[in-house]
């Protein structure tokens, strides 16, 4: 299990923007974290009261976005116009090329949110949006689904052989999870700190699991987390 903590990050601040890199990103070069698998990115942003993104271009990446608090506005040039909030997962496939926008929807309250990259397994698929509420109740002490390559259990569906779960974790609330065998895993902390595999990690730690198949998630302090089931592949 290999440990990539939060303060070791790449860091970019543009004063409207707050930007933790897990990954290679910008301006911010680490050739030891070129990505993982086939999940190429990670980035925790945190974006001023009506701020953001202006309206730019992605190909053949699969991307979604995950709000910690907050709401973020998405705009693109397929027609889809969306705020998605804490629970929401937003799902664009690049493919040929689109083009679109993301702001923060408010004008009194910072935005906080995981913008996140996966490789696609084929260049070219037509672009598409998806998005889907997974309430609190469905994480609570638990892993839930919520990506995966077929849209399973009303998952969200990505071109590739990869698989997202998201928990919420407080107190006693734990969960054994048999991973595949040949698989990685890479499990973010997003919120709080939680015991993974016996280690503690806090908001922003991450880890790097290789064959191994059983996750173990206790002692969780308000924490949520996202697991990825990923191909045995080092870097995209």
């Amino acid at each position: 299990m290999e440990l990539r903590p939060a303060a070791a990050r790449g860091l970019a601040n543009f004063g409207w923007l707050h930007s933790q890199h897990s990954f290679s990103f910008g301006s911010y070069y680490d050739p030891q974290h070129m990505g993982f698998s086939d999940l190429l990115v990670i980035n925790e942003d945190r974006v001023r009261p009506g701020r953001g993104f202006d309206t730019h271009g992605h190909r053949d990446m699969e991307i979604f976005s995950y709000v910690l608090d907050g709401a973020l506005e998405h705009k693109d040039s397929m027609g889809n116009g969306s705020v998605i909030r804490p629970g929401d997962v937003q799902m664009m496939s690049a493919g040929t090329g689109v083009r679109h926008s993301e702001f923060n929807a408010s004008r009194e309250h910072e935005v906080h949110f995981l913008q996140i990259w996966l490789v696609p397994d084929r260049k070219g698929v037509t672009p598409r949006y998806q998005q889907q509420h997974f309430s609190a109740a469905e994480k609570r002490g638990r892993l839930r689904l919520i990506i995966s390559p077929d849209g399973a259990d009303g998952s969200l569906s990505v071109h590739q052989d990869a698989r997202v779960h998201a928990g919420l974790f407080d107190g006693d609330e734990a969960q054994r999870f048999e991973l595949p065998a040949n698989r990685f895993a890479y499990v973010h902390v997003a919120l709080g700190a939680i015991k993974v595999n016996g280690q503690r990690l806090v908001a922003g730690d991450a880890v790097k699991l290789r064959g191994v198949r059983e996750l173990s998630l206790a002692r969780g302090e308000a924490a949520e987390v996202l697991l990825f089931d990923l191909r045995p592949n080092e870097t995209p």
